[in-house]
């Protein structure tokens, strides 16, 4: 080793103005990068004075992805801002299309895809958000290597993601230092806890130029652990009157929640639970469906619990959700198909084959789905990392009782009982919280997309989230 030493400053003695110039050079370049990734003339913006960028992250040197992202400078201090990146889950859905455009970015598309309404309640009123469209495949993200959309899975996104982040901050190394946080919904309840596992790993003994200062993840309506995911869910169409009694008793009595092998009499009854779901928004069960969309393709990819994979039906109920328009989905891919669109945010620059989708049409397959990440919570938990987990309780599809058994699979103790929480003298929900720090807060009246549903209440439960504060307890 000290010969090792001994050569390399040998050689760094012998050379420094090429060290320097390669260094400056390179430091420049991403500048230069950054800039060029600003976004200034996107169609139908309303005025506002924060920064936003877009544009690729190339990923390792050796392969051909890149990563496409959007994001926005808090409105106010961005340096003194922490940074947030937001992930949703499908998998193969983006975040570019849902959680920046539907439900949590400060410009959401309007009607009909033609313009952008300002966010009064977007999450960069208190934080930098970073949103990230992973795997390749999904959104404008791409690679120039068609074997690697047959190869994807849990393992090789949070792997890409981490790769992203490195990028990342090397473009924008200003926000290097900033703490850090991840947030994501749905699937993302394995995407989230996974790369933040990643990355408290990959931070030990890391270089500055490779640690990432992660604090903590926030998870809504998140896929944890098949099997409490799918009694819970039996549970809720249950108790919401969605199934009979007899269809409710039928699947407790034929169906063992922890096998993917099930009987042909738990098959039938799975069948006649998909059946009914069908018919409504399962991602918010009082809610209107889009019924300019009932002939349209639904997503082919979507991973759900083994129990329910085998069943056809379970991609027509699998549709993504939509806000309290239930059509803003079909104005989001009208308008990032639109050329105009597509320059002013540096996409598409490779020319895709195939259009702009929310939802991915080209990953077929997806390869490694762990039935259960309550492991990797725990032992981030035990790690001191901020983890809150979120559910609106009008969700039928990770419904908050899914959550709420799948906490209870940890057996955490409890350290602040069940109680309301308040945001402008209203209940906004319920909460709990656990050794640890684990909180599990509800979202009263809000669907699978928190911030679609409840702006007002989801900007509040992020904000404490931030600033590690507890929902308020009382109206005043």
């Amino acid at each position: 080793m000290a010969l090792v030493w001994n050569l390399l400053l040998c050689c760094l003695a012998a050379a420094p103005v090429v060290f320097t110039v390669a260094t400056t050079q390179e430091i420049h370049g991403e500048e230069a990068q950054q800039e060029a990734d600003r976004v200034t003339n996107l169609p139908g913006q309303p005025a506002v004075k924060f920064r936003h960028y877009a544009g690729y992250v190339k990923l390792r040197p050796q392969d051909q992805k890149a990563l496409f992202y959007w994001f926005f400078e808090a409105q106010e201090a961005p340096p003194l801002k922490p940074l947030v990146l937001w992930l949703n889950g499908g998998p193969g859905c983006s975040s570019v299309a849902y959680g920046a455009a539907q439900e949590l970015g400060p410009f959401l598309v309007g009607k009909n895809g033609n313009q952008l309404n300002l966010n009064n309640f977007s999450w960069n009123k208190v934080a930098n958000m970073l949103f990230l469209e992973a795997p390749v495949g999904v959104g404008f993200s791409y690679t120039n290597n068609s074997k690697d959309l047959s190869v994807l899975g849990d393992r090789i996104t949070a792997e890409d993601s981490h790769a992203f982040l490195i990028g990342w901050f090397k473009r924008f190394p200003s926000f290097r230092s900033h703490d850090f946080y991840l947030a994501g919904e749905s699937y993302a309840g394995h995407y989230v806890p996974q790369l933040a596992n990643l990355i408290y790993d990959r931070n030990k003994g890391a270089s500055k130029s490779l640690y990432i200062n992660l604090k903590g993840f926030m998870i809504g309506n998140a896929a944890l652990n098949d099997q409490t995911d799918v009694r819970g869910m039996f549970e809720y169409a249950w108790s919401h009157a969605i199934i009979s009694d007899q269809l409710y008793n039928n699947l407790v009595k034929e169906c063992d929640f922890k096998h993917e092998n099930q009987t042909i009499n738990c098959n039938t009854h799975v069948r006649g639970f998909l059946e009914e779901c069908s018919k409504i928004d399962i991602y918010n069960i009082f809610g209107p469906i889009c019924l300019t969309s009932l002939n349209r393709t639904s997503p082919k990819l979507a991973v759900a619990p083994r129990l329910l994979t085998p069943h056809d039906l379970w991609h027509k109920i699998n549709k993504l959700p939509s806000g309290y328009d239930p059509c803003t989905g079909n104005y989001v891919e009208k308008y990032f198909n639109r050329m105009d669109v597509q320059r002013a945010l540096h996409a598409n620059v490779t020319k895709l084959s195939y259009p702009y989708t929310p939802c991915s049409d080209v990953i077929s397959d997806w390869n490694d789905s762990p039935d259960t990440v309550l492991p990797i919570i725990q032992k981030l938990l035990s790690a001191g990392l901020r983890i809150w987990i979120y559910s609106g309780d009008t969700d039928g599809r990770v419904p908050v009782t899914s959550t709420r058994y799948s906490i209870n699979e940890m057996g955490l103790r409890v350290e602040e009982e069940w109680r309301a929480w308040f945001h402008k003298s209203q209940v906004a929900g319920w909460m709990q919280t656990y050794e640890g720090g684990l909180t599990l807060a509800t979202v009263r009246g809000a669907g699978h997309q928190v911030p679609a549903f409840a702006p007002h209440q989801s900007l509040s439960l992020f904000t404490h989230f931030l600033s590690s504060k507890t929902l308020p307890a009382s109206r005043f």
